[in-house]
This record gives structure tokens, sequence and C-alpha cells, in this order.
């Protein structure tokens, strides 16, 4: 099967007139601020977005993005790899249209167009990556490379008493 990439950018309202479907790939060295936080920016990320219109008459794309990334493990340092999957649907509107904003179903996303009329997927499939990172990645316990000792940090001995800032009055109390 050829890669095919995915446009940068799109007009949704044509698109989804014509019912279009992009089944392609979108390079991860371009999603600069997703690579930001892997150990490998290199890879493509599987996409396919359908675009069409619902009973309302909204334009509505509804996609899917899956890739593998590497990252590093926040609990042992050693790179790890994970499989990053994001299905979203959205639909478009104009950046000052409240009214519009009023009548969309809570079940679509919104994504703002921009002054040609057109949204920018590159930008749309990287939010969407970066959502589905976890905040903080790990392996799990027993396949991790650092041994439960060394995250031990010390021990922290018992506190020092303070006098009681009461015992004045309790001194008062007994006169």
């Amino acid at each position: 099967m050829q890669k095919v990439k995915i446009p940068v950018t799109l007009d949704p309202v044509k698109a989804a007139q014509k019912r279009s479907v992009f089944d392609g790939i979108v390079l991860l060295q371009t999603l600069t601020r997703l690579t930001e936080s892997l150990v490998e920016k290199q890879g493509e990320v599987a996409v396919r977005i359908e675009c069409g219109t619902d009973e309302q008459g909204l334009a509505v794309l509804h996609g899917e993005a899956a890739c593998q990334v590497a990252v590093c493990c926040e609990r042992c340092g050693e790179p790890m790899t994970l499989a990053l999957n994001s299905e979203f649907v959205y639909t478009p509107v104009k950046g000052d249209d409240d009214a519009a904003l009023a009548l969309i179903p809570e079940r679509y996303d919104v994504v703002v167009r921009n002054e040609h009329g057109e949204i920018n997927l590159r930008q749309l499939v990287e939010d969407e990556l970066i959502l589905a990172l976890p905040l903080f990645p790990m392996h799990d316990a027993a396949a991790c490379q650092i041994n439960a000792d060394a995250m031990s940090f010390g021990d922290i001995g018992p506190e020092p008493e303070k006098p009681n800032p009461f015992a004045i009055l309790q001194e008062l109390k007994k006169k």
C-alpha cells in the first residue's frame, strides 16, 4: 500500500460536502510540539479522517491517529516505547460565531477555521497525540530497570519537639 501524506490544511465545509476521506501519514518530525517530549523524533503517524455532515447539517470530521513513540521513563530514565492511539470528532466554526457555538452538540469538539475558511489538519492531529501522551510515562514496575532501594533518598529523622505555645497559659491557670 502506498503511503500518502495527509494535507496540511483543509477546507472542512467543502470536504464534508464531497464526503472526502483522507487516509495516509504525517511525518513525526513535522510535529515539533509533540517531538519535544520524545526521545526519537523519527517515524510516522497513521491518520484517517472522514468528512461528512450530520443530521443538523454540521460539517463533521471524524478521525483516528496512531503511532509508536519513544519516551523517557520517569522512574528509571531509560527510553520506552508507547503506542499512541487517538480518536476524535470535530466540527468547524468561525472564531467569532457565538450563536453557532450554542447549537453544537456536546459530542463534538470545536475547531476554529482561519480567515480562509480552512483548518490545519497537522496541528489538529498533533494536539490529539499530545493529549494521548501520559503525563508521567513509566514502565511497569516489574519491567523497570531501577531497583526499589535506589528510589530511597535517605531517612527522615524524628521531628524535634517544639515548646508548646500554650504552656504559659497553663501555668497561669494553675495560679
